[in-house]
């Protein structure tokens, strides 16, 4: 049985530790709430941005675009992919990492020509460890979301795009449903299919577009990818912060109970001590009393 100096120094250190998870409940809860007000307020640029695509498919439905499959046959487009991974600088956030990893990996494993690209350290180093080769790595984006880190990743990614080393692009992150809920998906960026823009909505004045209707189209495709694509990483760093949150908050719990199972065990082992000390004193007196008494009656004998 361990001493009572021994299960002090385990409680101290349990106390440590929750301060440190306390701590860091805190500061997920500061980031996610900083992340959720820079994304209501670039929303609505991107919302516009989507709104203004929609205008022009319904002038034009039968307009061509290397951004959409074309408008009667969608042939199957085997060539090299790309993968958009999100993932997170580091753990301690639940499962939240190897969610998104496993649904890149199932991508992986369907198209074995994938080109990966992928955000946060923890996805760089969990594929550099299995040999997996990365196209390129985007450093310390996932701790920062923002729209100019998301302009540079859209930017390169169009690129390959543009020329044709990419037949398609997939973005793998984590979508924040809400507060408690949370998914990892796998999003196809480009190409686009037509009916995602050409949904009814309340745009019903004509427009004139110039110089003409596939130039605006061109120049409005770029900025609603890099819109995707950073609303896509502050999804993920809110759903990292919320997941890190609930696994701070079930460690915090569990110590609550070690140190609830440790307090009894401490006062078991310290009324133990007691109790042993209590009849170390009795017995002694006892002995005491005992060899009083033989003195007395040995004295009444002379």
């Amino acid at each position: 049985m361990a001493s009572t100096k021994e299960i002090k120094n385990h409680i101290n250190s349990v106390k440590d530790t929750q301060k440190i998870t306390n701590a860091m409940y805190l500061i997920s809860s500061t980031k996610l709430q900083k992340a959720k007000r820079e994304l209501d307020h670039t929303r609505p640029f991107f919302n516009y941005t989507q709104k203004e695509i929609k205008r022009i498919f319904r002038r034009a439905p039968d307009l061509q675009s290397h951004y959409f499959y074309p408008s009667k046959e969608e042939e199957p487009l085997n060539g090299t992919y790309g993968c958009l991974l999100i993932t997170a600088d580091k753990g301690l956030a639940g499962a939240y990492n190897l969610n998104v990893i496993k649904k890149a990996e199932e991508l992986l494993e369907k198209h074995k020509d994938t080109k990966l690209f992928v955000v946060g350290e923890y996805g760089r180093r969990y594929f550099m460890k299995r040999n997996i080769p990365i196209e390129q790595s985007f450093l310390y984006t996932a701790v920062n979301p923002t729209m100019d880190r998301a302009r540079e990743i859209s930017s390169i990614l169009l690129n390959l795009y543009d020329k044709g080393e990419l037949e398609k692009i997939y973005v793998v992150y984590t979508d924040m449903e809400n507060s408690i809920e949370e998914e990892a998906r796998v999003f196809r960026l480009l190409p686009f299919h037509r009916f995602e823009f050409m949904k009814e909505d309340e745009i019903e004045t004509d427009f004139e577009f110039a110089p003409s209707l596939k130039e605006v189209l061109e120049s409005l495709m770029p900025s609603y990818i890099a819109g995707f694509i950073y609303s896509a990483l502050v999804d993920s760093f809110c759903s990292e912060q919320n997941a890190r949150m609930s696994a701070m908050n079930s460690a915090n719990q569990n110590a609550e109970k070690i140190l609830s199972q440790l307090k009894m065990e401490y006062n078991r082992v310290r009324q133990a001590q007691i109790t042993q000390e209590i009849t170390e004193i009795s017995a002694g007196a006892k002995a005491q009393r005992d060899k009083r008494k033989k003195k007395e009656a040995q004295n009444e004998h002379r």
